[in-house]
Formats: structure tokens, sequence, C-alpha cells
């Protein structure tokens, strides 16, 4: 039977609640597993595991009652290995990085913010800010229009000038609430969004960091803020060395999800 990992926390962590569910259906019992300083947190894996909803609310739901006694290093959902001596094996293997990240997330958690333009507003910022843009646009207006390679060059302007924005607005995210927290992990840039970035903060100093991003919005009422948090610090748990020579640890690869 595989084993299903939820995360790794130090040995002396206090044991989770007699009969706590996992994942699966009926849900797999969840259990530690010890390794000299290190420990894992662990089920039995389910076969057929899908990022069904249901599934992934019982792999945040045991973070979550882990986290709440003690730091736990976070593991992305699906993450398998073989058995029980795969995980010990790994534990041994990466014990000094394992345990320097957990001195490092001590009582800290993550909030990833993602930001994006409001149309109708930065249109109007690239018009008031550009007088080549509003020129032609005036221009084009009296012209009943412009022709048609007036209005390709338009909207060219525009484009040119929303994208720039979007460069300097992602970075102005990032510089507003980069003092209020303690890390910064930047998530792919192909996501849609202008800013994507994860922010390490201090459970004790969670307040400062929320009122920061109302700052951020009403400074700038051109941006779509969206904040999601407290998360586990999983953009903040770097892999360490490979795996022991024949293990396998499937989905163990942690960091921005």
């Amino acid at each position: 039977m595989s084993t299903y990992v939820y995360g790794i926390a130090a040995s002396s962590h206090p044991s989770l609640p007699e009969g706590m569910g996992g994942v699966g259906d009926p849900p797999r019992e969840v259990r530690i597993l010890r390794e000299g300083d290190l420990a894992a947190v662990v089920s039995e894996a389910p076969e057929g595991l899908r990022p069904k909803r249901k599934d992934l609310l019982a792999h945040q739901n045991v973070l979550s009652e882990a986290g709440a006694a003690g730091c736990v290093l976070p593991m992305r959902f699906g993450s398998v290995a073989p058995d029980d001596n795969s995980i010990t094996a790994v534990l041994a293997e990466r014990a000094e990085h394992y345990k320097e990240r957990l001195r490092a997330l001590d009582n800290r958690v993550e909030y990833n913010v993602k930001a994006n333009h409001v149309e109708e507003a930065v249109l109007h910022q690239v018009m008031a800010e550009s007088p080549d843009i509003r020129g032609l646009a005036e221009a084009n207006r009296q012209a009943g229009g412009g022709n048609y390679d007036d209005k390709i060059r338009l909207g060219e302007l525009v484009a040119a000038a929303v994208k720039a924005k979007e460069a300097d607005d992602g970075a102005a995210v990032q510089r507003a609430l980069e003092p209020v927290a303690d890390d910064v992990s930047t998530g792919p840039e192909s996501t849609g969004w202008l800013a994507n970035v994860s922010f390490l903060v201090d459970r004790e100093t969670a307040e400062s960091f929320l009122a920061a991003v109302e700052q951020l919005r009403k400074d700038m009422p051109h941006l779509e803020v969206r904040v999601n948090g407290p998360l586990p610090p999983y953009s903040f748990v770097e892999p360490g060395p490979a795996e022991p020579a024949g293990t396998v640890v499937s989905g163990t690869e942690t960091g921005a999800g």
C-alpha cells in the first residue's frame, strides 16, 4: 500500500486527534511517521486519487489541524510515496534542509495576492497620461472616427501603454507589500494577472499586512486586488536535495501553487 504525505514537522510535534480522516472515500486515517528529529503526517494513499473538491478540502483540513499545533511544511496535494520506508529515508536524507525550513517558517503563513486592471479605469489613466494618445483620439473623433490606419495606430498606442502600465503596476503591488512581509515569492507570469505574488507573513503581524492591502486598494483604485489566505506556506518550502537512490516520491516538490 502506497503512502500519502500531507506535510513534514518536527518529531516533537503533538499527536493529531485520534481517528482523524484524510483523503479518500472512506477517508484514510491520518498518522505520524517519525525519523530522528523529523516526522511526516501521512495516511494510506487511496487508489485513483484525483483532485476532487472533497479530497482537496481533506488535504487542507489535515494541514490546518496539524499546523494549529506547530509548524508543518505543507506538501502539495497528491504527494505519494511507495511506502513508509521511502518517506523515512527522505526525511533522513534531507534532515538538515527540513529542520532549517521548519525554523524559518515557524508561526508564519502565506498570503497570495493577485492583481489586474479594471479595464475602464486603466483606459482613463492611459488617456490622461499620454498626450500622443489623447491627440490621436481627438483627431480621430473630429474626423468622424478616423480612417482605418489611424484607428489601428490608436489601438496599438493604447495596447502598448496598457502593457507598460501592467509591468509598472505589478512591480508597485510587490513594493507596497514587501515591507510588511518576511519573504516574497513571485508566481508564474502566464497566469492572466499583472501580479501574482505570495507573501510570507508572521501570524502576529497578519493584521498589518491586510491593512497594507487595503491601503493599496485605496492608492491604486484602477486595480482589482484579490487576497487568498492565510494559507500554509506552500511557496516557501524549497525542495531539498534529490531522493536517496532507489526512492521515488511523486508530487513532493513544494513551492508556489
